[in-house]
């Protein structure tokens, strides 16, 4: 038992060091230290619940980076601008309460609801496989109708889409890898378009003010479970991952994250937190892994049996306590610290670091560096648009969804 909470102590540490890093994605370091794990002497659950503590508290902590410098991840890319303008607005501390009640309420929501999906989850999930494909175009036309204002704006919603989807289909056929390929697309989609669009809005990351609570109404309710429903739903469309979830949640909130940012916020932090638990449960459940460190665990421990799952759930309850309280702790300190530094330069320096990252992997990686270029340059065009047109960016999501209906049709 010693060693278990010995796991969950470092993987919540190094979850914290890795969420607050822009630019690293979980999947990253979950594949280095599974590429390790035949060279490390412990045992399968010491490093699944490694992983799994790994993994929720990188969650929970990389809103932060996505908040104040606008660097965003999969899971986070959506809440960069609610997120980005609470911080230009001085309204920092607002937004990280906003995303640790979400993560925590995300993980509850989850378990609560664990009882009743061990009913329905699996022969629900046999039913809906074989129809995946039209459920993800009808999520889809729905959140473009839902988020689009008026006709010039469902026009422009529909062609990003479509764009972002054709983007992600060509990058998909390169022998470039998932992990770089997203890296560079996610970058410019909503890391350095964001970061060049907020160079015109403000030139110094104003001063924060002190939140010392957060109100908990309905409206939070909604929201916290709006982010675990997204999470379920995910659950059994092998298709979605959370940046879908995500629309999904934004959807259930009622807003795209221009009218209630924190609610927004919430919904997408429940999500990410949840999605970490969830993709292992459905392991358990329907032997799908949705995670890339679900996927490592499913390897590491070869049958999970019902032991496991309360193991998880377990480390998973405090995983998420431990980085609620750190993400508090240390946003709170890094907001006030940033106060009053040129926004220029910080942006400046936050998009060479980004760049230079994605660079690094691709000549590590041996990737075509012109073609990364034109993809990052092109994928940063196209998501600059959003923010000209006054659309939602969660249209670009269309990167994932369409190559995801292409292959689940069979063509």
């Amino acid at each position: 038992m010693t060693d278990i909470l010995f796991a969950c102590f470092l993987g919540i540490i190094t979850g914290i060091l890795t969420g607050l890093i822009p630019g690293i994605h979980v999947n990253t370091v979950g594949a280095f230290i599974f590429a390790s794990s035949t060279h490390i002497r412990v045992s399968e659950e010491f490093l699944a619940v490694f992983l799994l503590s790994l993994s929720v508290a990188h969650a929970l902590l990389e809103f932060i980076p996505s908040a104040l410098l606008g660097v965003p991840d999969e899971g986070t890319a959506i809440s960069v601008l609610p997120s980005h303008r609470l911080v230009l607005e001085g309204r920092a501390g607002e937004a990280i309460r906003a995303a640790t009640v979400g993560g925590v309420g995300g993980i509850l929501i989850t378990i609560i609801l664990l009882p009743s999906l061990f009913l329905i989850l699996p022969p629900l999930y046999d039913f809906l496989r074989p129809h995946i494909w039209l459920i993800l175009i009808l999520v889809s036309v729905y959140m473009i109708i839902k988020l689009s204002r008026n006709f010039e704006a469902l026009i422009w919603a529909s062609a990003l889409f479509l764009f972002s989807g054709a983007m992600g289909w060509l990058m998909f056929q390169t022998p470039i890898s998932p992990g770089l390929g997203l890296m560079t697309l996610f970058t410019g989609f909503f890391g350095l378009s964001t970061l060049l669009y907020s160079l015109n809005s403000a030139s110094d990351i104003p001063e924060q003010g002190r939140v010392h609570f957060t109100e908990f109404s309905m409206n939070t309710l909604r929201s916290v479970s709006a982010g675990g429903l997204a999470s379920v739903l995910l659950g059994f469309l092998p298709g979605f991952g959370p940046a879908q979830g995500g629309m999904i949640a934004a959807s259930l909130t009622g807003s795209g994250g221009e009218d209630a940012p924190e609610d927004f916020i919430m919904a997408i932090s429940g999500l990410n937190t949840s999605d970490a638990l969830f993709s292992l449960l459905t392991l358990y459940l329907i032997g799908n892994p949705r995670s890339g460190i679900a996927v490592y665990i499913s390897e590491i421990v070869q049958d999970v049996t019902m032991a496991h799952l309360m193991l998880f759930i377990s480390a998973s309850l405090l995983a998420v306590s431990a980085a609620a309280v750190a993400s508090i702790k240390l946003g709170d300190h890094l907001a006030s610290s940033l106060s009053g530094i040129n926004y220029r330069r910080v942006s400046a320096c936050v998009m060479l670091f980004i760049v230079a990252s994605i660079f690094f992997f691709a000549i590590m990686e041996g990737a075509n560096l012109l073609f990364i270029s034109v993809a990052l340059l092109t994928s940063t065009a196209f998501g600059i648009i959003p923010h000209c047109a006054s659309i939602s960016k969660s249209h670009l999501m269309g990167v994932l969804v369409l190559p995801a209906v292409v292959i689940y049709m069979g063509i």
